[in-house]
């Protein structure tokens, strides 16, 4: 490419022949203003930078955000993204929002300095050569790398963990392994953590036997035996309460659960993929996730790339959502403009907000600019609709009527969301154990729809 920079020891190169990718080694090297060095390296995922413990590199200094900024590692160079940062990200007297960081710059992030240098000899990573996995599908390299790795690890039995932002298509690669897998015909079965209260979620996993506790009238069988012969999905691994993961830790150990309220031990056969949107190792540094458990599920352990991270995947992508549309739809019957709209967003609800966007913009193409783009804050006690309004309204009702029962309330759900989140958020000052108070849901629920939406909380 003519944009590439001539250092290549700085940049992800594909051998094309044999379908490997060479990933340079580079040393991410930051000193805070009292002297403190912390060193991480960039390859293919990303490293996030900032004051939290979930970063990769967490650094001590009152000037650098949370979550400050992000290093990406691309076949043009190194990308520098800031991520909202207070006192912002400065290349001598630059501010940058998100350019290509030149080898050997540094670059400052509060009073803290940050190079990046060559060190040791680059790696070969294999790459799928088709650009799909099961119903997945990406042409990037970060895609095709992840593709390679699962396609490996899907003929084994061992466990496998995913990690990505919400929306990013864990459920969907979880999936493709079960269909890749010696156990695909075998059940696929699903259990989301962060979608069933804690109480709950013992018995659904383990099952339980009669008069267990008030309401269990007849024994039940749990997901651990269900899936027997084929393969358990735990989703959002992460919100498993503490208490229970000894107990899942010692039932895949073992290969047998112990329903709830019962005295002897049922084997189960299923193989285990987990997914979570958590940093787990910051959660364990917080006690808050049991590292056994940690290392017994990532013996295959994988990270799924946020769309904002392979927007050369988003072409594909929207003629993949608009060939599934009834009537069909052409990428060339979108909107002006919507294809380099839809480059343009960051995508914070990733591939789920990608494929709900283009169901809008069939619905309604007039409303381009509105449809992608972040969500607009609810401002509190909106006026009342005019007449016009409402037959606009009754308009897009019309519209909506023409799909599918699930697809109609899936877009309908996701506007009042975009509407009743902002407007909550604003109400108690951003604070998400009172936003979850107000609205009788559990604080990792307000979380998932904050990241969802690109929303704020504190």
């Amino acid at each position: 490419m003519a944009d590439r920079p001539d250092d290549e020891r700085f940049t992800l190169t594909s051998l094309g022949a044999d379908g490997a990718l060479r990933v340079p080694s580079l040393l991410v090297n930051i000193v805070s203003p009292d002297g403190v060095t912390v060193e991480g390296r960039l390859a293919l995922r990303p490293l996030v930078i900032g004051t939290g413990a979930d970063c990769d590199l967490v650094l001590i200094d009152p000037r650098v955000s949370r979550q400050h900024c992000e290093l990406r590692l691309t076949s043009k160079g190194i990308v520098l993204r800031d991520l909202g940062s207070k006192s912002g990200t400065f290349v001598g007297k630059v501010s940058l929002k998100e350019g290509m960081l030149p080898p050997g710059v540094a670059v400052m992030l509060g009073g803290s300095r940050l190079t990046i240098n060559a060190s040791g000899a680059p790696s070969l990573l294999p790459m799928a050569a088709s650009g799909s996995f099961g119903a997945a599908i990406g042409q990037s390299f970060a895609m095709r790398a992840l593709f390679a790795k699962l396609e490996r690890a899907a003929t084994t039995a061992q466990t496998i963990l995913l990690f990505g932002e919400s929306g990013t298509g864990k459920e969907i690669l979880a999936r493709a392994i079960h269909d890749a897998s010696p156990r695909n015909q075998g059940p696929f079965v699903v259990f989301d953590c962060g979608a069933v209260s804690a109480s709950l979620v013992e018995s659904e996993l383990f099952g339980h036997v009669r008069g267990a506790f008030t309401g269990a009238a007849s024994s039940h069988a749990g997901l651990l035996e269900e899936a027997s012969g084929g393969t358990l999905f735990i989703d959002e691994i992460g919100e498993l309460p503490l208490d229970l993961q000894p107990k899942l830790l010692r039932a895949i150990e073992a290969k047998q659960a112990r329903r709830v309220g019962a005295s002897d031990f049922r084997p189960f056969d299923a193989r285990i993929v987990a997914a979570t949107h958590r940093n787990l190792r910051a959660r364990i540094a917080d006690g808050s996730f049991r590292e056994d458990l940690y290392y017994r599920l990532a013996i295959v352990e994988v990270q799924v790339p946020a769309l904002r991270e392979r927007k050369e995947d988003i072409p594909a992508l929207v003629e993949r959502f608009l060939a599934a549309h009834d009537p069909p739809v052409a990428l060339a019957d979108l909107p002006p403009h919507a294809q380099a709209l839809l480059a343009a967003h960051d995508w914070p609800g990733n591939v789920r907000e990608l494929r709900n966007v283009v169901a809008r913009l069939i619905l309604f193409p007039d409303l381009v600019a509105e449809l992608i783009g972040p969500a607009k804050k609810a401002e509190p006690g909106p006026a009342p609709p005019s007449a016009g309004a409402a037959k606009g309204e009754n308009d897009r009702l019309g519209r909506l009527a023409e799909l599918p029962l699930h697809e109609a309330r899936e877009l309908v759900l996701e506007q009042f969301e975009r509407s009743y989140l902002p407007a909550k958020l604003l109400e108690h000052q951003g604070n998400s154990s009172r936003v979850a108070e107000a609205m009788g849901v559990s604080r990792s629920l307000v979380y998932r729809l904050i990241e969802r939406y690109g929303e704020r909380a504190r």
